[in-house]
């Protein structure tokens, strides 16, 4: 497992890699002892920690999450009027000439089950 004791702070992918590969042996367990659960719950939250750190992921753009929406419901751009309002605040958006506005959010978020946020665009535009 992890030598020289309890495990420290990441920081390089080699002690990455190390606590990764003990973290998934642990996880593999049935039933994992008390002292099994909290290693378990410090590999993930140190793991977390340096992959947050050293390769972050973006947030999605709004747009190109729209877009993947459609494509992967097997939609057209006239399937989000309800959402939208009409075809062309459909098309102006997806164009990147209009914001959603609040209730639009609300109705993507509804009908696809997905946070509001998602939806909001997180800078300039």
């Amino acid at each position: 497992m992890i030598a020289h004791g309890a495990p420290h702070v990441i920081h390089n992918d080699a002690d990455l890699k190390v606590y990764t590969d003990a973290l998934f042996q642990l996880t593999s367990l049935k039933n994992p002892s008390p002292y099994e659960a909290e290693a378990i719950e410090r590999l993930t939250l140190l793991v977390e920690r340096y992959e947050q750190a050293h390769y972050p992921i973006p947030a999605a753009d709004p747009i190109a999450t729209v877009r993947f929406l459609i494509e992967q419901h097997h939609l057209t751009q006239r399937d989000l009027i309800p959402q939208f309002g009409s075809e062309s605040a459909v098309f102006m958006y997806l164009a990147g000439k209009r914001k959603l506005t609040l209730e639009q959010v609300r109705r993507l978020s509804g009908r696809f089950k997905l946070p509001a946020d998602v939806f909001i665009s997180k800078g300039p535009r």
